[in-house]
């Protein structure tokens, strides 16, 4: 697949000299190179860093954090890439989740999408028109402008939840992978770049994919797992020509926003001028993969050796045209494998979740019981609303009901109320030891968060019925969940290794430090970058 990414780049990069450029750092880079690989948890980490040969073991000579927290509850993607280039966790980004409960819409579902605007005739939470408008905080990008109106701020991802919550709200040039062509908010108008990037990819989709060879060290984990009716770990990637679908799910995806990220830092000159300018980069085929066939088989096993394969390249790509740049790489969220093969691998207690857990189910069950009418409960995910139209005193009664039927299922960790995760203060001190009630007091928000949060036991599953493309997946407050791995890199710096634990949001207060730029208030702190006796979080 690295070869698909040198085809990629040389279809949407114009040619330039390569310069080798020998230097001392300077005070601040020219170009920072944000970059999320979704679902990359610290534990998928660990398991392949020593097969890591290009990309990653480049990032691995700089300042390594093996043990970074998205420390909130509602461990998904939305709320994740709201942490990273801002410095505040979700309970005061306003992503509680990738999406909510909005009972004032005009929905039957009730549902809003963490970047969707609403408010447009026909919107609906699968199918809307994208914004910016519920992120409640500003990026990094957008302070950095708002202090150097010479700035340029770009973001290109894989999702437009990923491209959207790390660019903020203002920026120059906003990309995401959609269906079967890189889009942008209506109205944007593509520039030359795009229309190349699109034209490779496009030809690309048009012919079939052969499997992708497996490399000699991913021959333990090519071994086949029945889950459900399907049979899991051992896939190779290959392609029917047209299938957007699996495209997205494999490497092939990463290689198309590593490639369109690479064509806009050349068209527009990023890290070329005298300001440092910035690019958020979201890679998603490791999501897609992980939610299709988990993380322990041969096809994540791939995904890494690619993902690593398209990041050396990408990175001498950068080297070559000259650029002095500075990259932090992590993830949005964590994951685990799946359940059938925990099962196999000396985890019996993994389980699916059980289907009397079903919201719908409850709702109706709790509804007869109580003699009330309408649908009584509404859940996005863990969040869990009461029906407004029911009067004070019986939101009391399907509450109390509600309650005692979670707290009583064995596969139910907590059921918390609104008003106990309210009055538990914003948690501090090292994120690994929160309390359930901290890790969801950081993501909770008063206009958005339901009435019950529902938190079930470690290695439950919550998906009761494995299908195509979704048989893994996030969302719980336990760390195979919460914890990603950290990297800041700059070429000619000393690095080290921290094994304690420290957060995403620390990732904005970071790198505005290294560009002298203040940003208080924030939740995060400044990470020093030097091993030694200097700090880079002092000017």
């Amino acid at each position: 697949m690295r070869h698909v990414f040198a085809a990629l780049l040389l279809a949407t990069a114009v040619p330039a000299v390569a310069q080798q450029v020998a230097r001392p750092i300077p005070t601040k880079p020219k170009l920072i190179v944000a970059i999320s690989v979704d679902q990359l948890s610290a534990d998928l980490f660990a398991q392949y860093r020593n097969r890591f040969e290009r990309g990653f073991a480049q990032l691995l000579n700089g300042a390594v954090f093996p043990s970074a927290y998205q420390g909130h509850a509602a461990t998904e993607t939305c709320p994740g890439h709201s942490t990273i280039l801002t410095g505040y966790r979700p309970a005061r980004t306003g992503i509680i989740a990738n999406q909510w409960v909005d009972q004032s819409v005009a929905r039957s579902d009730k549902l809003v999408y963490c970047a969707e605007d609403e408010s447009v005739p026909g919107s609906t939470s699968s199918n809307y028109t994208a914004s910016d408008k519920h992120l409640k905080v500003p990026t990094l990008g957008e302070r950095m402008k708002q202090a150097n109106a010479a700035t340029r701020v770009v973001a290109v991802a894989g999702k437009d939840r990923a491209a959207i919550m790390m660019g903020g709200h203002r920026i120059d040039e906003l990309w995401w992978w959609k269906d079967k062509d890189f889009v942008s908010y209506a109205g944007r108008v593509a520039p030359p770049v795009v229309e190349r990037t699109r034209a490779a990819v496009a030809a690309l989709l048009a012919q079939p994919q052969a499997a992708l060879p497996l490399p000699g060290w991913c021959a333990p984990a090519d071994r086949p797992v029945q889950v459900g009716a399907l049979s899991l770990g051992q896939g190779r990637f290959a392609r029917a020509a047209g299938d957007a679908r699996s495209f997205r799910a494999s490497p092939a995806s990463d290689a198309a926003v590593l490639g369109l990220a690479a064509g806009l830092i050349q068209d527009m000159r990023l890290g070329k001028a005298a300001q440092t300018d910035l690019i958020a980069i979201g890679l998603s085929a490791t999501d897609y993969v992980g939610h299709s066939f988990g993380t322990g088989g041969s096809e994540m096993c791939i995904q890494m050796d690619q993902l690593d394969q398209m990041l050396g390249a990408f990175f001498d790509t950068l080297d070559g045209w000259g650029l002095d740049y500075q990259v932090v790489l992590t993830g949005d969220h964590g994951a685990h494998d799946v359940t059938e093969r925990h099962q196999q691998r000396a985890m019996p207690t993994a389980a699916r979740l059980s289907t009397d857990l079903s919201i719908g189910t409850l709702a109706k069950e709790i509804g007869a019981k109580l003699g009330l009418q309408g649908r009584v409960l509404i859940a996005a995910d863990n969040d869990v609303h009461i029906d407004r139209a029911l009067s004070p005193a019986d939101r009391a009664r399907v509450e109390r009901e509600a309650l005692a039927r979670f707290r009583a299922h064995p596969q139910v960790a907590a059921a918390l109320t609104r008003a106990q995760v309210a009055a538990t203060p914003l948690p501090s001190g090292p994120p690994e030891n929160w309390t359930l009630a901290e890790r969801a007091r950081a993501s909770f928000d008063p206009e958005r968060s339901g009435d019950m949060l529902l938190l079930f036991r470690p290695r439950v599953t919550p998906i009761p019925t494995p299908g195509p493309g979704y048989v893994e997946t996030h969302g719980s407050p336990w760390d195979y969940d919460r914890r990603v791995p950290l990297i800041f890199w700059r070429k000619g710096m000393t690095g080290f290794e921290q094994p304690l634990s420290v957060e995403t949001v620390d990732i904005a207060p970071t790198l505005a430090a290294g560009v002298g730029l203040p940003i208080p208030g924030v939740d995060g702190r400044c990470l020093d970058l030097d091993p030694g006796a200097g700090d880079t979080c002092k000017p």
